[in-house]
């Protein structure tokens, strides 16, 4: 162990270049290996979690390949690296220290390698393997025959992926057939060669990449072109011609019939041993020999043995020879009728059964439903299985399934089944369908790794957790989950647990608790209709259970596939005498259609036969078997794997028989022209040009086209009629060429469409064939409206045929209301109108118009159009509008709906009511009788008239006129939509909280909840912490900031960023200079505060107030304090004690303290300081009393009350009562601002605790604003009366004390008559001691002799005085008479 240990120790001096030196937590210094960079390339170096080699590990699966063990490496490392510093000898002296501190490091060395080397023991060697993946993928080709081609791709991964390739997902075995395929395999690069290409090489080709992480694969489509030419054959010599005769008819089958189809093929000239290829093909899929189809070739004819017919063997069916000159080919459909039921009503039996998706314990299985479905509806399908080897069917489902498709679970790996299906409704069940292929229950991957090496063995690793989780399939009665294996699994395989959580809850429920399944796909039954659910799946092997998948979100069970929608109309064209080609529209709403099924049904019998067992995809079907003579109907049904459609209408009638072009159709189009509804529009020698109406009714789908007949016309004798033209016109005109001149025409006209040619139309006049010499225009053709509304119709028309001298310049427009008889054209307008339409306004709703165009050039006006109408001007029921849509992307279209389109019917857009061809400017798209006209690049050049016609629905139209006004103005909402702003209903704003924290917030007015918030802060994005603490109340939209406290590094700006969608939106708010000190004071003064307020604190501060007694009272309100808080007060730092005077005054009632001074005095001035303190902390409250004269001046200023007025017999006394004053207080009178000295009429003093001011005999002069100031030297009060206004003239009041015992009455009297108190007297007696009288209003009349009489047991007393009431105003203007 020495020897190992100073060799490990040598092998890592040597190289330490790959290690560096860290400290751990304890302050340890231990050697790690650097790590390898992030980028760098696969290598086979093992590595632990933090990236370290370790080790080398040999890959699994490599072959071929010698690898190098750890011990060569590190030997070959070692005697590479001495053989280098052999080459560069080096001394180096070293001090001791160092010696014994590098001999340490080997030492811990040697022991981190010890740990790394039992750690590689354990490693998971999963981390080296990847899944397979395509470099280069193989490229489709075409080539001629006889030629060969090569596929070539790149595949990586570890383990080496093995490559097989498959031709139309059959593997194709290049050792059985090497005349055919040659495969190699060379350095990640494969290839298959095919030699000498036929037609039946013409293939899809997969290569398939499998190892132990999982599969990959990648498509190429080879087409096989042959050379028609039936030249040359090299081969031997001469040019084969192939003739078929005795062809096989249309046949008619059963179900378990057997069916033979048969050809006698001559093959010019005869080579002796030459066999043709010979491949029969239904639905141009190739059949291949089996139980139940056998192929023979005698040499001169081909046979084709159906055994045990099905429905799955209804088609086309196809011979072809092929030589090597060329090939011949020859087809005819196969009905298969279904086998008679043993129990009436019951359905017939489903088709095509195949197997999907096979894994080790699942398959999905399909079908395709049957076209009769008994008595009543199909209730639903049972599937059964049966293991190959036995005769035992298993039913696979209790409860019917309605959809077509059903994923069986339970099986045995490794074992082989069939499949079959059995229809059910309430008459019984169907007879079993065709077993399906026998498919093997085994993962996909394990086929191949069957003939690979064993795989290596690991133990104690941990599956890792599935991914993308989704779900497949979705009905009523199941959902199926499907997921990706984990990437770390080991080699011993995984099982599945799944989970399902109920939407709303938390609570997670395993589903198979039993036993783990071992596919990727998982069935789930009984879960409850409508509900949602979450899925998730955890992986499990013997080394126990992994972490589960990310959930699938929320699933809500139902049919995820809707039935499709009911098709087109069916149109029914005769074709022999006992077939009829049956035509419709596609279903417009249909996912994963299987087919179309068509009913027949002979007229008045009401019985429905199927015409095919088996769905068809195209839209035509030609239905075979029919009897010649009578008439049919016919109607379709859609049918996808959830079910059938509804049918679609009645076909029109039919008789079966041979078709003739000529005879008319019960469903073909009518005309309903009045009897020139043919004229001539242009005539010359020898050609005539001819214009008609199109028929007022289509049939039911498009006009395809006109025939024109002629005859022509010698007096009485009428000739007969002949084809001018063969091939259908797709105009309503027509130049009628090769005409002899002067000879008398007659014209007819038919219509055609899908269903055949119409009866002819009325005959036109006898027209002649000569040259026109009139100047002025034919008259304008085509005559037809749009948008036709109460109060207007849009009018159009196509140019005249003959221009005239001139080209035309202009038309007139005449209409006339249709009562108004043969006359009574007018003109709409008085200018010539250059377009080929005009929109007219203002008809009367309810009345019907004719009208009539005439085109202009400068040799005049011609004639008249033929008439239009009567046109009824009234808007259908349920017409709308095109209305301008811009969409949240911002993209600019014109929508134009219609309600009442019919099958076949049509979106036409035009604009200036042109046809639109160029499709660079707009974009047409239709849906559910919605039509979208979107703009792809909106200018100027988009600006006129746009309409919307809809075809077969008779009129219904709608038109737009966009002008630069509304293009600028939807191209400003575009911008918005396109780039749009988050509303706010707050900008960022600041608040200062408690603790001194600032909250920074905004409010949202409108946003989703995909809407997200960024926080910067001076251009940097800032996020939670210490620092910041951010919320986001989507419910309110409120955006929300914190910050702990404001330092001098926050001085900046602060920043919300949000983006919802394509929406965005930004606030900010500023906080520099002066505002943020200042906001930075204010949050450092608010924590100082807060911390105060833990302890014991001021609520408020120590302040003084003066009693009602004029006590000063120093008070203050405490909080946060506790028993043991000590309170302390003191005056001038002098503690006052318990046992001072001053200590008596001191009271503490309910968080309150106060401190009675009493009368204040120059000795109670002093610096009052209140003192708080605990183990919580301690506050301080200090009121500076030096002034004692401040303080008497405001108890006598607050004391003093407003100044008052009341009247004696001498005059008016001004007074304010005082509850406290001071002689060093002086007080003065002003009057008018002016100081009042003091006279014998005015006097002023302080008697008590009143201060007044007497005025005697009051003049008008003494009005105004009176004042009284109380002043100390320093600051003053002032007291203000107005004696002006009705304080002057409005009341009088008099005064008289009495006294008496007991006490007496009081009454007032005025000039002898008792006084009764109203508004204008008003009575007073108080405290049984004063009387008083105020006269309100006092005026002239008020003057005479008052008395206060009072009157007890005793007697009676009376004070008698005079009131005499002047009025200056009057004593002035009788002084001036005077």
């Amino acid at each position: 162990s020495d020897s190992k240990n100073k060799h490990k120790q040598q092998l890592l001096s040597q190289h330490n270049t790959h290690f560096t030196s860290v400290r751990t937590e304890k302050g340890q210094e231990v050697v790690k290996l650097s790590p390898l960079p992030k980028r760098a390339k696969r290598t086979y170096l093992a590595m632990d979690k933090d990236k370290e080699v370790i080790g080398y590990v040999i890959p699994v699966f490599r072959e071929e390949v010698t690898e190098e063990g750890i011990q060569y490496v590190a030997m070959r490392n070692l005697f590479v690296r001495e053989a280098k510093e052999a080459m560069h000898v080096r001394v180096e002296k070293k001090t001791r220290s160092t010696h014994v501190r590098e001999s340490a490091e080997r030492v811990e060395m040697s022991k981190t390698m010890d740990t790394w080397v039992e750690f590689r023991r354990k490693m998971n060697p999963d981390n080296l393997t990847h899944r397979p993946e395509f470099i280069v993928k193989p490229r489709g080709q075409t080539v001629w025959e006889g030629k060969t081609l090569k596929l070539h791709c790149t595949v990586a991964g570890w383990p080496k992926p093995r490559v097989a390739w498959y031709k139309n997902n059959v593997l194709i075995d290049a050792k059985a057939h090497p005349e055919k395929y040659t495969t190699e395999s060379n350095y990640n690069m494969h290839s298959l060669e095919i030699k000498n290409c036929d037609f039946l090489d013409t293939a899809q080709y997969c290569a398939s990449a499998l190892n132990i992480k999982g599969e990959a694969s990648s498509v190429a489509t080879i087409v096989v072109k042959s050379r028609l030419n039936y030249g040359f054959s090299p081969e031997h010599g001469v040019t084969f011609r192939t003739t078929i005769l005795d062809k096989f008819e249309v046949a008619f089958g059963s179900e378990g019939e057997t069916l033979s189809l048969g050809c006698t093929v001559i093959i010019y000239p005869t080579v002796k041993n030459y066999q043709p290829d010979v491949v029969w093909s239904r639905n141009s899929v190739p059949l291949k020999p089996s139980k139940w189809v056998h192929t023979h070739w005698s040499g001169e004819r081909a046979t084709l043995t159906l055994v045990h017919l099905n429905k799955e063997d209804e088609g086309m069916y196809t011979l072809r020879v092929n030589t090597k000159s060329g090939f011949d080919t020859y087809s005819a459909y196969v009905f298969v009728k279904d086998a008679d039921v043993e129990v009436e009503g019951v359905p017939v039996a489903p088709l095509d059964v195949h197997c999907h998706d096979a894994n080790k314990d699942y398959v999905v299985v399909t079908w395709k439903q049957p076209a009769v479905e008994g008595s009543s509806s199909i209730l639903g399908y049972y599937i059964d299985r049966c293991e190959v080897g036995t005769h035992h069917w298993a039913q696979c489902n209790d409860v019917p399934v309605k959809y077509a498709r059903f994923p069986v679970t339970g099986l045995v790996e490794g074992r082989s089944y069939t499949f079959r299906v059995r229809a059910v409704n309430k008459a019984g069940v169907s007879r079993p369908s065709r077993v399906s292929e026998a498919v093997v229950a085994m993962d996909p991957s394990d086929r191949l790794c069957q003939h690979t090496l064993p795989l290596a063995s690991s133990v104690g690793v941990i599956p890792g957790e599935p991914t993308d989780v989704e779900v497949t399939e979705a009905t009523k009665s199941y959902v199926v989950l499907a997921w990706k294996p984990p990437v770390q699994r080991g080699h011993e395989g995984v099982m599945y647990y799944i989970e399902k959580c109920v939407s709303g809850s938390d609570t997670w429920q395993r589903v198979n608790t039993g036993m783990p399944v071992k596919s990727p796909r998982f069935a789930l039954f009984d879960l409850a209709e409508g509900k949602s659910y979450n899925f998730r799946v955890r992986c499990c092997n013997s080394a126990g259970v992994g972490e589960s998948s990310m959930p699938t979100g929320e699933i809500t069970v139902g049919d995820k596939l809707d039935l499709p929608s009911t098709p087109g109309n069916p149109v029914v064209t005769r074709n022999t005498d006992t077939s009829v080609v049956v035509s419709w529209a596609a279903s417009k709403e249909v996912a994963h259609l299987v087919g179309y099924y068509i009913d027949c049904s002979v007229v008045g019998s009401n019985v429905w036969m199927p015409c095919n067992n088996k769905p068809v995809k195209k839209t035509r079907f030609v239905c075979h078997g029919l009897t010649t003579g009578e008439n049919y109907v016919f109607r379709v049904k859609a049918v996808n794997a959830a079910g059938y459609s509804q049918s679609s209408h009645d076909s029109e009638a039919v008789a079966v028989k041979a078709a003739v072009c000529e005879c008319p159709h019960i469903s073909s189009p009518l005309f309903t022209l009045p009897p020139n509804g043919v004229t001539l529009l242009e005539a010359a020698k020898d050609y005539m040009v001819l214009g008609w109406t199109a028929p007022a009714n289509d049939g039911g789908a498009d006009i395809r086209g006109y025939f024109v007949d002629y005859r022509t016309l010698k007096g009485d004798v009428v000739g007969k009629w002949h084809e001018m033209n063969h091939q259908a016109l797709t105009t309503t005109s027509y130049k009628a060429e090769n005409l002899k001149e002067n000879v008398l025409y007659q014209f007819q006209v038919r219509a055609m469409n899908m269903a055949g040619v119409s009866k002819a139309s009325l005959a036109s006049a006898a027209l002649e064939c000569k040259e026109w010499t009139i100047t002025v225009p034919g008259a304008p053709v085509g005559l037809h409206v749009l948008e036709v509304r109460d109060t207007s119709v849009v009018v159009l028309w196509e140019p005249p045929a003959f221009d005239g001298r001139t080209p035309v310049n202009g038309y007139y427009l005449d209409l006339k209301e249709a009562s108004a008889g043969e006359e009574g054209l007018k003109a709409v307008h008085e200018k010539a109108n250059k377009s080929k339409y005009m929109k007219v306004t203002g008809l009367k709703p309810g009345t019907s118009y004719v009208f009539s165009v005439r085109a202009q050039n400068l040799a005049g006006v011609g004639k008249p159009s033929a008439a239009l109408g009567p046109i009824l001007a009234q808007t259908r029921p349920g017409t709308k509008e095109i209305h301008v849509d811009v969409d949240d992307d911002g993209v600019i279209s014109m929508v134009f709906e219609c309600s009442e389109m019919s099958e076949g019917s049509e979106f036409i857009w035009s604009k200036n009511y042109k046809a639109i061809t160029d499709t660079s400017r707009l974009t047409v798209v239709t849906e559910n009788g919605k039509s979208r006209a979107i703009f792809n690049t909106p200018s100027l050049d988009d600006l006129g008239t746009y309409s919307c016609m809809v075809t077969g629905t008779d009129g219904f139209s709608s038109s737009y006129t966009l002008t630069e006004e509304g293009l600028m103005r939807l191209l400003d909402i575009s911008h918005e939509h396109k780039f749009p702003v988050i509303p706010f209903k707050n900008e960022m704003a600041m608040e200062l909280l408690e603790k001194g924290r600032v909250r920074f917030w905004t409010q949202l007015e409108k946003f989703t909840s995909a809407c997200e918030v960024e926080y910067v802060f001076n251009d940097v994005i800032i996020t939670q912490g210490k620092k910041y603490t951010m919320n986001f109340d989507k419910t309110t939209g409120i955006i929300e900031m914190f910050m702990d406290s404001l330092e001098v590094t926050d001085e900046g700006s602060f920043t919300f960023n949000l983006v919802d969608g394509k929406a965005k939106g930004t606030t900010s708010l500023v906080l520099i200079g002066d505002e943020f000190r200042t906001l930075q004071k204010k949050s450092e003064f608010e924590r100082a505060e807060w911390v105060r307020k833990q302890g014991p604190h001021f609520v408020e501060y120590l302040g003084f107030t003066v009693t009602e007694e004029c006590n000063v009272l120093l008070k203050c309100k405490i909080g946060n304090v506790k028993a043991e808080t000590e309170i302390t007060w003191s005056k001038d730092c002098i503690e006052i004690a318990e046992d001072d005077e001053d200590a008596q005054k001191i009271e503490r009632k309910e968080g309150e303290l106060t401190f009675n001074i009493g009368k204040i005095s120059k000795a109670d001035a002093g610096i009052y300081e209140v003192f708080l303190r605990d183990d919580r902390g301690r506050d301080k409250s200090t009121f500076s009393l030096t002034d004692a004269g401040k303080v008497s001046f405001m108890i006598f200023s607050n004391s003093s009350s407003q100044v008052q007025i009341t009247s004696t017999e001498h005059g008016i006394i001004l007074f304010s009562n005082v509850t406290y004053h001071h002689e060093e207080l002086r007080v003065g009178w002003l009057h008018k601002d002016t100081k009042i000295a003091a006279s014998e009429r005015v006097k002023s003093g302080v008697t008590g605790e009143q201060l007044w001011l007497k005025i005697n005999e009051p003049t008008e002069k003494d009005k105004g604003k009176y004042a009284m100031d109380i002043f100390d030297g320093k600051d003053g009060v002032k007291r203000v009366f107005d004696l002006s206004g009705k304080a002057w003239e409005e009341s009088l009041n008099l005064t008289g004390n009495v006294w008496g015992e007991p006490t007496p009455e009081v009454s007032w009297t005025k000039n002898e008559k008792e006084l009764v108190p109203d508004e204008h007297y008003k009575l007073k007696f108080e405290h049984g001691k004063f009387a008083s009288i105020t006269i309100a209003a006092v005026t002239t009349a008020d003057s005479g002799k008052y008395a206060l009489v009072v009157k007890n047991k005793y007697g009676t007393e009376a004070g008698v005085f005079t009131v005499s009431v002047y009025n200056p105003e009057e004593e002035e203007k009788e002084e001036k008479k005077g």
